[in-house]
């Protein structure tokens, strides 16, 4: 058996070791950072399979790893941070997480939340081959690679943009508000900002402005958004 790894980086080391038994207790290989750099410098040499962040964390904030993260990988990550502010939310997911928990939180929410993250990644890997290849006008993904390609070469996408784009170009042609979205992407009772939604809808956007495709994402004012065939 294969267990996916977590890395977590929070300054408090109470809460480090909180989280930590919780996952291990539920079968993840966690290793804990003091600081946002270690977490950087271990990345160099071994991809876990989900990172956790902390935001305020001494020499470099959660923010900055997260977008450091991103300049090379689409690994899962989830924020947790004492900041509970709409602007601070927004900030997170703008920068590329796919998660944002506010603390005090419990822990078993937290695993439930990194189990549903894995559950919808483990389930497009399962898709068979048959049914595997998705495209709309020049865009072409490959859902069990979870693979995102046009013309000029691959889109990279985290987790969440990854997924909300499958669902509208499987359902082309169909509006969707931000609370279906928010249903159907998160995949669990998840209170989120509808705002934020509009935050991952506009960095799709802007990925696929950067690799020049045809396709769009069509906003329906007053309601939600589309992807027309």
């Amino acid at each position: 058996m294969t267990f996916k790894t977590i890395y977590i980086a929070d300054d408090e080391k109470k809460i480090r070791d909180l989280i930590s038994l919780y996952l291990t207790n539920e079968g993840y290989q966690v290793t804990g950072f003091k600081d946002g750099y270690s977490l950087l410098s271990k990345l160099t040499i071994k991809l876990p399979d989900m990172v956790i962040l902390d935001i305020m964390m001494p020499g470099i904030s959660g923010y900055d790893v997260c977008k450091e993260i991103r300049k090379n990988s689409d690994i899962p990550i989830i924020i947790v941070s004492a900041k509970d502010e709409p602007f601070d939310k927004i900030l997170g997911i703008e920068l590329g997480s796919d998660d944002y928990l506010s603390k005090p939180f419990s822990p078993r929410e937290l695993v439930t939340r990194v189990k549903n993250i894995f559950k919808r990644i483990d389930n497009a890997r399962k898709i068979t081959n048959t049914t595997n290849k998705l495209l709309v006008k020049d865009v072409t993904i490959y859902k069990d690679q979870r693979k995102v390609m046009n013309e000029v070469g691959e889109i990279l996408l985290t987790t969440k943009e990854f997924d909300l784009l499958v669902f509208l170009m499987e359902n082309k042609n169909k509006v969707f508000n931000r609370s279906q979205l928010i249903d159907h992407i998160w995949g669990y009772d998840y209170v989120l900002e509808t705002r934020l939604v509009d935050d991952v809808i506009k960095r799709i956007r802007k990925k696929l402005k950067d690799m020049k495709t045809i396709l769009e994402i069509t906003t329906v004012w007053g309601y939600g958004y589309k992807i027309e065939e």
